[in-house]
């Protein structure tokens, strides 16, 4: 019997798991004294999205998605955030050998055409989803965007793909406000520096504290001019654990919101809050990124007509992000296919104790009450 196909789109290319970021142990260059590793390569290799499609390959959740591909990002959709100059010194590096233009952003020959696939894979399926021609999207975009700025690179991100795909939104009328929930562990500060002076998008990222970049993401940066109020930073302790990300949610996510009532909700789905990340410390599950996939999809339903997308950030335990991304995107389709994670149980084990959690919800509470006090 064949699976039907539901309304959820999935974009993906297998080229963009043929980017490159060169000669790296982990997150330092190789050289001196730093030795090549077996397998070679930055955290952020194309391992984690490869897995994460061939797990839906097996359990057959990819044939009730319409999958699909689409074009690169035009010069015109990636001049709408990034200026010329910075374009330009891309294009020529990567028509050479590669090379890095920025913080531990190294790619390959050819590396400025994958990432401007991985930016039209985020605006093809933005667009979509606000033609209604698809309820809700995953896009699997590699290399990611949310730490890079205008004219700076940063933590593997060459391009600003949800800004750039927001930004073709505005530009063919499709949409007039958006909001993005960043919950990659890391904070979200491109696409709150592109936004930061403006109220047509409502930035909201969680992110552990003073993990990347340094001196990033405090609770008092809230926008400026007309942006005042409309970004939103909810810095965790390490460990925070399953109860504090749903808190936040409810204490802050949902209610922002609410108040801004945008015409479209973008996530930036990173899974690198996961337990078994190299990355972070924060003990999120399976279980909590499909917790708060369902928490987004019912404001999305309550808000937006259920326009939704979901771009693909960090993620870097190859073993885990298969599962916590089939978790979200069977939750997006509303599938009954289920892939059991076999570390769900660890990390259930490993959740912060009850005073921990207390004062973890209590500084959540704090941060609650600073925002309560801005109404859009």
């Amino acid at each position: 019997m064949t699976a039907s196909v539901s309304e959820t789109g999935f974009w993906w290319d297998e080229k963009c798991f043929w980017h490159s970021g060169g000669s790296y142990a982990f997150i330092m260059p190789v050289g001196g004294l730093v030795q090549p590793l077996a397998a070679g390569g930055l955290p952020e290799n194309p391992e984690t999205k490869r897995r994460l499609k061939n797990l839906m390959e097996v359990t057959g959740l990819i044939r009730q998605l319409q999958v699909s591909s689409a074009a690169m990002a035009t010069e015109e959709e990636l001049r709408r955030v990034h200026p010329a100059s910075y374009l330009e010194a891309f294009k020529r590096l990567s028509s050479e050998k590669g090379g890095e233009l920025g913080e531990r952003t190294p790619f390959g020959p050819g590396g400025y055409d994958i990432a401007a696939l991985s930016a039209g894979l985020a605006t093809e399926a933005l667009r979509t989803v606000l033609k209604g021609e698809q309820r809700n999207a995953y896009a699997l975009s590699r290399p990611p965007g949310h730490h890079c700025l205008p004219d700076k690179p940063m933590g593997f991100c060459l391009l600003a793909n949800i800004a750039i795909a927001i930004e073709a939104a505005f530009a063919e009328k499709r949409a007039a406000r958006v909001a993005v929930i960043d919950w990659d562990v890391h904070h979200g500060n491109g696409t709150e520096g592109i936004f930061y002076q403006r109220d047509d998008a409502l930035t909201i990222s969680l992110h552990q504290e003073n993990n990347y970049p340094r001196d990033s993401g405090k609770v008092e940066d809230r926008g400026a001019g007309r942006g005042e109020g409309y970004n939103i930073n909810i810095p965790m302790v390490p460990g925070t654990g399953h109860l504090g990300y749903l808190h936040a949610f409810e204490r802050i996510v949902l209610p922002a919101l609410h108040a801004y009532k945008p015409d479209a909700i973008v996530v930036a789905c990173g899974f690198d809050a996961s337990g078994v990340d190299p990355l972070s410390r924060m003990l999120a599950s399976s279980r909590t990124f499909r917790d708060m996939t369902r928490l987004t999809m019912q404001a999305a339903d309550e808000l937006c007509g259920g326009r939704l997308l979901l771009v693909h950030e960090g993620g870097y335990s190859e073993a885990h992000v298969p599962f916590c991304g089939h978790a979200v995107i069977a939750t997006l389709a509303g599938s009954s296919i289920d892939a059991p994670d076999p570390l769900e149980g660890r990390l259930d084990f490993q959740q912060p104790n009850a005073d921990f959690v207390a004062y973890q919800k209590a500084q959540i509470d704090r941060m609650a009450d600073i925002f309560a006090a801005r109404r859009f």
